[in-house]
């Protein structure tokens, strides 16, 4: 018992002498055995490089630290993953020495936190561990803490991001703290500053090493993005559903700062839900509007290399006609602010409709995408679209909207187009479609009366062009487009004032005939287009009663109309014009000429017989009725005009 009592004694005395020796030392002489044993728990180097005190104050453990460092990885692009100009606390005795730290108090002073992945976004710098995510660093539990001029640095390569954040003074009592952990601070994402704010909503959590409630709000390219969700950890993102909305002037400047290239589009405003997976940003469920149009779906951005990929599934309700005018070349805020004169420029003094917005070629080496989006119905006076269906693909530059599907005017149209922008200037392929569509329906979608029209429709313009832009590309471009006519009825009106021949459609009109149909045999209305040049190649169309032919070009390179239009009659007829008419000016102002400069000559010439003898200034306006039928064979097989002929062989028009 002796024995025993002098060895409880001796150790007691050996402790009150090394608390005595660390009291009256202040314990700076462990700094070295300190930096050591943290360094081989952190597998980090720690340093010193300022007072340091390490002593018992009586019964805790009190640390008072300046200049503490701990090293980051040598991958990452900071020396330290934390730094502290001050460090003031009273700890758990022997606590230091286990994983889980443990403090009374901690006032922490000008400290710096930098956490940050390596390119392959293997390791991290807050993972202790080689091995992939490794082992987390694990917060120590505080019960009293002031935490003074903190500041956190995050930066991930993969994600491109980089921000900065400084934290208001902290202060928690009874080892809790109050209502919310707030910072603020900026970054870059994919070379796009950013401002960003937001707050910790469960602190206590944080500091007990659960669950954060995060909020945040960021501002970057004129856009306002709103964020929150709850965090398993303090710094883990990864696999965590977040609610995010969006909102500002122009989507496009959003999209560009996750490396995807939209047209400008009016004001948006869209709320998702964000799920960070390996490389991906998922967004599901995504609901809003864009300019006067909605918007739903989903779309995940892989960020891999060497390009961003984008797959998106899309709806759209109602798309409105202002904001479709950015996808074919047009600013959207002018036609919103002009209407359908917001689509015509002027160069030269004459009016230019076909859009001259430039590929953005740089832009698309960034991304490959892939998209499906649906539209119901377009919103338009005067653009009867409906139905729209979109299948897009984007592959190193090389752009496909392979269908392209709508229904306009009841008519519907299915296209292929294709941008080869790897090609200097990029080289484009168009090949669209006219479905058989009867063009009673046809022509009802612009105004007109259906019944009496019993004739069908159906096209294909297949056309290659060279150009950055619509109208470069159609200014050079090679092909042919032809629409042709399988036959059917049509009202008598439509096709004798294509005519001209005044004294049968008086007499019609006299006799309440007007409305009756005339039948069509067959009819083709075709360009050859080179260079540009759409010339007609043939206008042909042959009725039980005449045959109307034209002749003339189109031009895209200025955009100017040249064709006449004739109809020869199979019959007498008195009174007839027998002369063109003309159509003219330019696509975005065309004008119809009924009375052609051949109709004027007639008019000379009758007036001259009429000098000579009154009666035979009829002669000048007699159509003797020799029209031949066509043979519409070469015609319903789109022909060009060498291969027309009439029904007896002979060479067509």
């Amino acid at each position: 018992m002796r024995r025993l009592l002098w060895m409880v004694a001796g150790l007691l005395l050996i402790l009150a002498t090394l608390w005595m020796i660390l009291f009256v030392t202040k314990g700076r002489f462990l700094r070295g055995p300190f930096e050591r044993i943290a360094g081989s728990q952190l597998h980090r180097q720690v340093r010193v490089r300022g007072d340091f005190q390490l002593y018992f104050d009586p019964f805790a453990l009190k640390l008072v630290v300046d200049g503490l460092t701990i090293a980051n990885p040598n991958y990452a692009t900071k020396p330290f993953l934390f730094s502290a100009r001050r460090i003031e606390a009273r700890a758990a005795p022997f606590s230091l020495l286990r994983k889980k730290w443990s403090f009374h108090s901690l006032d922490l002073t000008g400290a710096a936190i930098d956490l940050e992945w390596d390119k392959a976004h293997r390791r991290n710098s807050w993972s202790f561990s080689d091995k992939k995510n490794g082992r987390p660093l694990t917060l120590p539990v505080i019960d009293e803490a002031r935490l003074t001029e903190t500041t956190l640095r995050y930066r991930d390569p993969r994600l491109r991001l980089l921000t900065d954040l400084r934290f208001e003074t902290i202060r928690s009592e009874g080892a809790r703290i109050g209502s919310a952990i707030r910072f603020a601070g900026n970054g870059t994402i994919r070379a796009t500053p950013f401002m960003v704010s937001g707050a910790l909503l469960s602190p206590n959590r944080t500091v007990q090493r659960g669950r954060n409630r995060l909020i945040l709000h960021a501002t970057a390219a004129g856009n306002v993005v709103d964020m929150r969700g709850t965090l398993p950890s303090l710094a883990e993102l990864e696999d965590v559903p977040l609610q995010l909305s969006a909102r500002g002037h122009n989507l496009a400047r959003l999209l560009e700062i996750i490396g995807v290239v939209v047209p400008d589009t009016r004001g948006y405003a869209l709320a998702s839900r964000l799920v960070l997976h390996e490389d991906q940003y998922r967004f599901t469920g995504m609901q809003g509007r864009f300019g006067d149009s909605d918007l739903a779906g989903a779309f995940t951005v892989h960020n891999i290399e060497p390009r961003v990929r984008v797959e998106a599934a899309l709806t759209t309700r109602r798309l409105d006609i202002v904001d479709a005018a950015p996808f074919i070349g047009y600013n959207p805020d002018v036609i919103a602010a002009k209407g359908a004169a917001g689509a015509v420029t002027r160069v030269k003094g004459t009016p230019r409709l076909l859009p001259d917005a430039q590929l953005r070629i740089e832009a698309l080496r960034a991304f490959d995408a892939k998209l499906r989006w649906h539209v119901d119905a377009v919103r338009s006076r005067n653009v009867p679209l409906s139905d729209i269906d979109l299948t897009l693909s984007l592959d190193d530059r090389l752009l496909k909207m392979n269908p392209l599907t709508f229904t306009m005017a009841r008519g519907r149209v299915t296209s292929d187009v294709t941008i080869d922008a790897r090609a200097r200037p990029a080289r484009t392929t168009y090949d669209i479609r006219l479905l058989p569509t009867p063009v009673g329906q046809l022509l009802a979608g612009f105004g007109a009366i259906e019944a009496g029209t019993t004739g069908t429709v159906k096209g294909r313009a297949k056309l290659v062009g060279i150009g950055d832009s619509v109208r470069d590309s159609l200014a050079t471009a090679q092909g042919r487009i032809a629409f042709i006519v399988p036959g059917g009825t049509f009202w008598m009106r439509n096709v004798q004032l294509v005519e001209l021949d005044l004294g049968v459609f008086v007499q019609r009109m006299l006799q309440n005939e007007l409305k009756k149909p005339v039948s069509i045999n067959c009819g083709l209305i075709a360009f050859t287009v080179q260079d540009g040049i759409a010339t007609a190649d043939p206008i042909l169309i042959d009725t039980s009663k005449n045959v109307i032919a034209g002749r003339g070009s189109l031009s895209f390179r200025n955009e100017k109309i040249d064709i006449g239009i004739r109809a020869d009659a199979k019959k007498f007829s008195l009174f007839s014009g027998q002369s063109p008419v003309g159509i003219g000016g330019y696509f975005a102002a065309p004008t119809i000429r009924p009375l052609s400069p051949q109709l004027f000559g007639r008019v000379g010439i009758g007036l001259g017989l009429a000098a000579l003898a009154p009666p035979a200034a009829l002669l000048a306006f007699v159509d003797p009725g020799d029209a031949k039928s066509i043979s519409c064979g070469p015609v319903l097989a789109g022909a060009r005009s060498g291969a027309q002929r009439t029904v007896k062989g002979a060479k067509g028009r």
